[in-house]
Formats: structure tokens, C-alpha cells, sequence
């Protein structure tokens, strides 16, 4: 057994940041009033607050980007409501991804941002060279 101490992982990570003097002197205020402890108080909290704000956007997002297994299929219909929804999909598969003969190359290249396959890709010709820059 060695008696190295075991490599401690930072709970929290330090960031620096740019605040003009009339703001600064707002987060001063408040914490002078007793809202926050202290100028980082105030800062995590307004993190969380708007990260509480976005909590919906961020778990879409997330969900976007989760690798899925097996078998992917992406249809035309999948495609179309992505754009009408204005998203743009990372998908990310280990397995088998499969895009619908049907799906027009023009499609593929405007909702798909990235294609992530670990395994294989079945999609028309057109399509896979329209997002050859895009498949990973």
C-alpha cells in the first residue's frame, strides 16, 4: 500500500470574469444589505438562477447529445420536425444508424450538426455526401 495521498478532484472549478464598476458596485450593495454572503454568492446563485431558466433548453440539449445503442433510425418525418422545431440534432450512435432512402440530402444537411457513429452508417449516397463533414 503506498502512502501517497490519493488525488483529490476540485468540487468546484475557478473562473474569472469582467464586471464593469456599476455592476460591481450593485453585487457590493446587496451583499452590504445582507442578500449574499459575499460577491461569489452572488455570482453562483445568478448562475443557477439562469441555468434554472434554461433547465428546459439544457435537457433537450442533453438529450440530443446522449449516444444512443443499437439500432438508429432517422426518418424523413424525424428530420422535418427537427426542422420545424428549429433544432439542430448531434446524433450519436454506437451500432447501427440508419437514414430512410426517402430522406432528401438537402434534409439531412440542414437539421443534422454532427453525425457520431461508432459502428455503421446506412443512408443513401446523396446523403452521406452531403454530411461528409459532418460524420465522425
Amino acid at each position: 500500500m503506498s502512502n501517497a495521498p490519493a488525488q483529490r478532484v476540485p468540487e468546484s472549478e475557478k473562473i474569472t470574469i469582467n464586471l464593469g464598476p456599476v455592476d460591481l458596485g450593485r453585487i457590493d450593495l446587496l451583499v452590504q444589505e445582507g442578500f449574499y454572503s459575499n460577491r461569489s454568492d452572488f455570482i453562483r446563485t445568478a448562475i443557477r438562477s439562469q441555468l434554472a431558466t434554461e433547465g428546459e433548453v439544457l435537457s433537450r440539449s442533453i438529450a440530443r447529445h446522449t449516444l444512443e445503442l443499437g439500432l438508429r433510425d432517422i426518418t424523413r418525418a424525424d428530420l422535418e420536425a427537427a426542422r420545424a422545431a428549429g433544432e439542430t440534432l448531434h446524433i450519436r450512435v454506437l451500432g447501427l444508424a440508419r437514414i430512410a432512402p426517402d430522406v432528401p440530402a438537402e434534409l439531412a444537411a440542414a437539421v443534422i450538426g454532427s453525425l457520431t457513429i461508432l459502428g455503421a452508417l446506412q443512408a443513401p449516397a446523396e446523403v452521406k455526401a452531403a454530411l461528409k463533414d459532418r460524420i465522425r
